[in-house]
This record gives structure tokens, sequence and C-alpha cells, in this order.
């Protein structure tokens, strides 16, 4: 690749290469590049604009130009020079170099020339808790109340029934666009701020319980019809809650539209979608900016009211979830999970498109699993426009989402630091990565955890970078250690790690959403249903040798632990594999229904779309059932007594 074009990659974090899953080097072709860095505002097309482009740079450094935003960690000394405007209205001279004792938070730095956004962030999290608790995928629950799918009422009931656990970890509760076909997808959503309404229970709304009898009648009869495939149909509930809302949204009372104008936007969205569409890049022209004329005219409407309703309703719900889990007496309480990305045609998509890379997909590049590479479909933060922006559209996501959380997962906390784009016309494995600031990305979440008292946990499952765990530890972040992945890559035969080896800075769990329960993984379900689709990379006899080769694997550590003899049955060995855990020095040990229960069905089949009912399986027993179940009971008594066994 030409060095001019290089060094212009270099300056705005474009990788030119990268290490493929063998470790071994890959270059990125000058297409990538180039595509990548037009993503980016950045005109590489020719020798003359990637001179003029690195001429700006360089002049740019001999002017000491600082950048739009300086995130600095507590208590460091930077080099600076000017007048720093504290949060709290004060302020403070920095001579030469910033002083030791800033507070942290958001402050303004003034200097000769330059205004600048000036964040002094954590250098660690309090150490987490040690605790256990529920892994819980809420749509799948359903009880005599919910209607079609688990709903907050479910979750708040879950939680007063959780039997001494300190958590309960959820999927991610991001908002839809609320128009039909309702996805299924919750990684995928429309807003990574604001929640979900299809979580909403009707009848714990104070309309409901405002309605008179004849109208509390007519909102029960909407309730819908189990489906008769036995699946979750999200549009039929939306459908339904939509209905019985709009009944009772005459008795709402008075909305304030001017308290929270980002929560206005978003509603003005939902607005507009029900009229013109999802996607909010086939709307009239006058329409595709949220700042633009006719918009602003927009926003004013009932329909705009209702929705802002609908997200308070969601507010005080998940509010009570939260109360009961204080009453619970639960040390970390409800975790969300915040998904990598959100759907470019939806509401973030839409109000922040200043900051976001038009027409970028997010992904992964080719790996043993994924030949060909991935495209998630997802947009991605442009990290120059969050430094000019002062990273207000990250803040306002993180301090929405731990308004409502004592935690927060992270998926493919990886992302923080570096992303795969993929430019538009370009096949997955064709994009290269993009560099951000992990001092800022890091620290800015730290920040927001630390200020609502929350933990943080990253997914840092797969090839990562190995900084990215050590600055979690450095960070008392958690990592993620998976019983089916935590393996000793010294042992040639990759077998199964000890119990006491598993990582102590790290949330433990048998499985995930994406990968087999423990009762699939002892049948083999997942050889089946992949070879049923025609999903399978070899022969079926070849899968099935490999997942009987790695259910032996398992089994023998099992056995090694003297957790299991030759005959104990499958049942007793997914409490085994529950007592592996307990036996761990994680920190955090969760048990997912699906395990508990027996399920064999994996909520989440990747590399499906149709072929396999994705996030839309519910439970086989309701929440009643679960509740009063002994193997729900058990597990509670060995994640319980073990942790007080192992660790004092």
């Amino acid at each position: 690749m030409d060095a001019d074009l290089t060094a212009l990659a270099e300056a705005h974090g474009v990788a030119t290469w990268y290490e493929d899953w063998h470790r071994e080097r890959r270059d990125v072709s000058a297409e990538s590049v180039i595509g990548v860095l037009g993503l980016l505002g950045v005109d590489a097309t020719a020798p003359a604009s990637v001179a003029a482009a690195l001429t700006e740079i360089r002049s740019a450094r001999e002017r000491h130009r600082l950048p739009g935003t300086v995130v600095v960690r507590h208590g460091s000394t930077e080099p600076l020079t000017g007048t720093i405007h504290l949060e709290d209205g004060s302020r403070v001279e920095a001579a030469g170099q910033l002083p030791r004792d800033l507070p942290l938070g958001w402050h303004r730095l003034v200097t000769a020339d330059q205004e600048v956004t000036l964040v002094v962030v954590p250098t660690e999290l309090p150490e987490p808790p040690e605790t256990w608790g529920w892994m819980l995928q809420l749509y799948a629950l359903h009880s005599a109340a919910s209607w079609g799918m688990g709903d907050l009422g479910d979750l708040r009931s879950f939680v007063e029934g959780s039997r001494g656990a300190g958590l309960v970890l959820l999927n991610p509760l991001h908002a839809i666009t609320p128009t039909l076909p309702v996805p299924a997808s919750p990684y995928s959503p429309s807003s990574r701020r604001f929640a979900n309404p299809l979580y909403l229970r009707v009848a714990d709304t104070a309309a409901y319980r405002r309605a008179d009898p004849p109208l509390r009648e007519q909102v029960d009869a909407l309730r819908p019809a189990p489906a008769a495939d036995g699946l979750i149909d999200y549009t039929a509930v939306w459908q339904a809650k939509r209905a019985a809302l709009e009944l009772l949204w005459p008795l709402a009372g008075e909305v304030d539209l001017t308290s929270d104008p980002g929560l206005t936007d978003f509603a003005t969205f939902c607005a507009l979608a029900e009229s013109h569409g999802a996607n909010w890049q086939t709307w009239p022209a006058e329409l595709r900016r949220p700042d633009s004329p006719a918009v602003l005219a927009a926003r004013t409407g009932d329909r705009v009211a209702f929705h802002v309703w609908l997200q308070q309703l969601l507010e005080d719900q998940l509010g009570a979830a939260n109360q009961a889990a204080r009453d619970a007496g639960m040390p970390v309480g409800i975790v969300h999970d915040l998904a990598v990305g959100i759907d470019p045609s939806g509401a973030d998509g839409w109000l922040l498109q200043d900051v976001l890379a038009a027409g970028v997909h997010t992904g992964a590049p080719p790996d043993a699993f994924n030949q060909l590479g991935q495209d998630w479909g997802l947009a991605a933060w442009r990290p120059d426009q969050l430094i000019e922006t002062g990273y207000a559209a990250y803040r306002d996501m993180l301090q929405r989402i731990f308004r409502r959380a004592g935690g927060l997962r992270v998926d493919h906390v990886a992302g923080l630091w570096r992303l795969w784009w993929v430019p538009p016309g370009m096949g997955a494995a064709e994009g290269t990565y993009v560099h951000y600031d992990p001092v800022a990305m890091l620290g800015i979440l730290a920040l927001e955890a630390h200020r609502a008292g929350a933990v943080v946990i990253g997914e840092d499952l797969g090839t990562v970078l190995p900084v990215v765990t050590e600055t979690l530890e450095r960070m008392n972040m958690l990592g993620s250690a998976v019983l089916w992945f935590t393996r000793d890559y010294d042992d040639p035969a990759e077998g199964y790690l000890p119990a006491a080896d598993y990582p102590r800075n790290a949330l433990a769990t048998i499985s995930t959403h994406d990968l087999p329960t423990a009762a699939g993984f002892l049948i083999g379900e997942q050889v089946r249903v992949r070879a049923e689709l025609g999903q399978l990379a070899g022969t079926i006899e070849a899968e099935q040798e490999f997942a009987d080769q790695d259910r032996a694997k398992l089994l023998f550590q099992l056995t090694e632990e003297g957790l299991i003899t030759p005959d104990t049955p499958a049942e007793e060995i997914i409490v085994a594999m529950h007592e592996f855990l307990a036996r761990t020095p994680c920190r955090f040990i969760t048990a997912s229904l699906y395990d508990v229960l027996g399920e064999l069905r994996q909520p989440n089949l990747p590399g499906t779309t149709d072929q396999y009912p994705n996030w839309r399986i519910p439970l086989t027993a309701t929440l009643e059932q679960v509740l009063a179940d002994p193997r729900v009971a058990r597990i509670a008594e060995v994640l319980s007594a073990k942790k007080g066994e192992t660790r004092g």
C-alpha cells in the first residue's frame, strides 16, 4: 500500500493490516481503506487528496490544536494550560498542567484559542461484590398475567422469587421501531437509549387502575391467544398491547413534552415512523433531518405525547422491578445488556446520524466458524465525531441505561477498542478495523457506572486483544468465562480448564444465548438441528464425532472434580455443571433457566434467520411453575451454599 495512504489511515485509526484467527498477518486492500476513510469524511481517492489531508493533519499538530474532547484519568497531571469550568459551576486554573485533584465529571477547558470538553474519569470502579444470580431471556417467561411474552411484571415477580440471588442478567430491552412487523432480535434495536414497549404490563399502569370495569373488560379482551406454533409472535403482542394502551390513553393525564427533549425526539421518530414507515431513509426529504422545520412542527402532536407516555410507563415498571431487587437485598440487582450497535434505519440512526458513519455495516473478519466474515448490518459511531461532540450521544445512552440498572453487560466489549467496518458494496471479509480511544470509551463507561453505583461486565469471548481483558481487570470490570469455551489451551487436546484455574475477574456461565443449552450439549442437539437446517460445515458424522469428543472431555473434567460418576444421569450432570462453576474463583456466577430446566433448544442459532425460531422460543414452563420448580430451588441452593464454602 502507498506510504502516504498508510500514514493517512493510521492518523484516522483505520487499520491497514490485522492478525487473523491463525495469528497471521492479513493486509487490507487499498480499496477497503479508501472506502472506510470516505466514511470518516476523508477523501483518499487520489494521491493529491491524500497529500492534502496529510498536510491538514500536520498543520493541526504544529498549531498544537487540542481535540474536541480531552479525557484524563482521575489524579492525572496532563500538560495543559487554561481555565477549567467545572461541572458544579466553579472555575480552576491550569498553569502548565492539570491540577491533580480535579473532580470526576464533565467539565470545559478554555485555552487561549479553544474551548473543549474535559472529562475526568475514574482509574477503576469499586471492586464488585461476590455473588450469584440468574441469566434471563425475559421475553421467554410467560405467566397467567402476561400477554404472549414475558413482561416487566413477570420480571418483578421473578425477582421477588429469586431465592437469594444477587443479580438478574437480562437480554437487551432496547426500543423497537413501533411499526409492523416487529423484528425478533433484541440485538438490532431501533434505539439503545430507550426501552421496548412490548415489555409493558398493561394491567400495571395507573391508567388501567383508573379505568372503569367496562373499559377494563374491553382492554382484557385484547389479550392475544397463544400462537398456533407455540412460538412468540412479537407482532401480535404489539398489536394487542398498542390497541389496549390506546384505549387507556385518554386516562393518562397530561404528558410533559418539554422536560426531556431527547425523549421527545425519540417519540417524534416513533410518530413519524407510524405515518411514513420504519426506515427514515425512505421518508419524504423534509423529514430526514431531525432538526428540519417539518420535524420541529411535528414535535407537539398527540401521537408524540403517546410515545412519551409509553416510555414513562416503562420507566415506572422498570423502577418497580429495581425496587423489588433492592427489597430482596440483591447486592447488584438487575443487569441490562448493551447491544453492540443499532439498526441504521431506526430511531438512533435518524437522531444521531451526525455521529454515525453513514452506510457502514459493522461485523467481524473471517474466522474458523465464519470463513466469509460477518456483516451484522449495524451502524457504528464515528470516532472523530464522538470526539468533536464531547461524546454527548455516548454519554446520554449510558446515563439513560444506568438510570434503570444495577449493572451493564457490554456485548462485544472489544468494540470499545476497535470495530470491523464493512464499506458499502463490499463483502464482510473486505472490511477493516477502525480504532476508538479506549481511554475515553472505557473511562466514560466507568464514570457513568461509578455515578450510578453499578457494575460492568464485558463480553470478551472469542479472539480479542489481550489488552481488552487486561484493562477490564485493571478497572474492576468483569470479563466473561463460559464453560464451553474455558479450555486449557496449553493442552494439545484443549481439555476443559479445572474450576480452580478460572479467572477471578469474570462472570461464569455454562452457556450463552448463542450456544447449546446444557441438556442440548449432552445429547448433541446442536448437531442435529444444524444438520436438519443444512448449516453444518462438514459431514454430520464428523460433526457428531467432534461433539461426542467434546462431551467426553467435559465429563472427564467433572469426574476429575469428583462431581459425577460414570452412571450419573443427565439431570444430575447438569447440577454438577453448576457445582463446577460454584467452585471457580469467579466473582459472579449465573445460571440460565434454559439450563436449569433442561431445555433443549437454544435461544438463538447463529448463521440462521428464518430457518430457526431465533429469539421466539418461550420456556416450556410458566413463570408460576418456574418459581415452584425443585430444580430451580436446588440450583439456587448449590450456588449460594458452594459460594460460601469456597469463598468463606
